[in-house]
């Protein structure tokens, strides 16, 4: 792994404002302190974990916006494995209005998370492993079914339209938010 440059000079600052000690150099660095956990974490030769896969894809802005106000990043950027369902921002329109709105305000962060958290599974499922009928643990402590319809595959009623591998677990992208 390279380290950025944004992240070298952090350091170097650091480094330089630690041995000055001052209290004013001190509150300096800590402005200047780049993000962490392992969402920041700069890698441009391993495979995407999930995170950054969302992060790459046009249409899941709607779903990064979501993980970011529900601090979700840094969970789904772990080493899983993880199954996310991807709700795509088509899916989130399909909403009633306002009620993406809602959840991304601070007031509801907990109520964003579990929404969130019934997107998530804590294994790396192909879609060619899911059956028909068959129920799946979400990370918010409830069940999804999965439905087989000809050569589709649904989580509740919502289809799986494209998947993706990351490095840390399989992405499915789906045409509707699951509601817990």
């Amino acid at each position: 792994m390279r380290m950025s440059p944004a992240l070298l000079a952090a350091l170097l600052a650091v480094v330089v404002c630690s041995a000055c000690g001052g209290a004013a150099d001190q509150g300096a660095v800590a402005a200047a302190a780049p993000p962490v956990g392992q969402a920041a974490v700069q890698d441009n030769e391993s495979a995407k974990d999930i995170v950054k896969i969302a992060v790459s894809s046009k249409d899941h802005t709607t779903l990064v916006a979501a993980l970011q106000a529900a601090d979700l990043v840094n969970s789904l950027a772990n080493a899983g494995p993880f199954t996310v369902f991807a709700p795509t921002n088509a899916a989130f329109d399909k909403l009633p209005k306002g009620t993406v709105e809602d959840l991304l305000k601070p007031a509801n962060k907990e109520k964003l998370r579990l929404v969130l958290q019934h997107h998530v599974t804590t294994s790396a499922l192909d879609v060619d492993q899911f059956s028909d009928d068959q129920v799946v643990s979400m990370a918010d402590g409830t069940n999804a079914t999965i439905h087989k319809k000809g050569a589709d595959t649904f989580i509740n009623e919502a289809k799986i339209v494209g998947s993706v591998r990351g490095s840390n677990g399989m992405v499915h992208v789906i045409d509707g938010v699951l509601v817990p």
